[in-house]
């Protein structure tokens, strides 16, 4: 997929120590988004954007999405109240990752299956124990 939202860094130190936002999505056109709770640093999910959600992330601070299994745009908290103002965006050092410090509406959760956050399992011995 050819992102034409976004200007792709000249070279690695342009990328690397540069100041332009020059993402580098994956073969499917994704990147991997990863989001924080702005107040506890609690880590609440992680997502995938392509350039589109990205950029809507960016423009309205608010967080969008690219959903894998329905193959479509979507912004957090659309239908749940759980809307995440972004706070804070950052990218990995070669841009192919990014962290937002989110404030979530609604509940506070992120989870579509109610919990606060999407990681609410522990592995012990094997197998996986819920940890609210």
């Amino acid at each position: 997929m050819t992102n034409t939202l976004f200007p792709t860094a000249p070279d690695t130190a342009a990328l690397e120590r540069g100041t332009v936002l020059a993402p580098r999505f994956n073969s499917d056109g994704l990147i991997a988004a990863v989001a924080t709770d702005a107040a506890t640093g609690e880590v609440l999910m992680l997502a995938w954007m392509n350039a589109e959600a990205l950029r809507l992330t960016v423009e309205t601070g608010e967080a969008h999405y690219y959903s894998r299994s329905r193959a479509a745009l979507w912004k957090k908290g659309e239908t749940s109240g759980q809307v995440q103002a972004v706070r804070e965006l950052r990218v990995d050092c070669d841009q192919d990752a990014v962290w937002m410090k989110v404030t979530a509406g609604g509940d506070g959760g992120a989870c579509h299956v109610g919990f606060r956050s999407c990681f609410y399992r522990v592995v012990e011995n094997g197998a996986l124990v819920e940890r609210a």
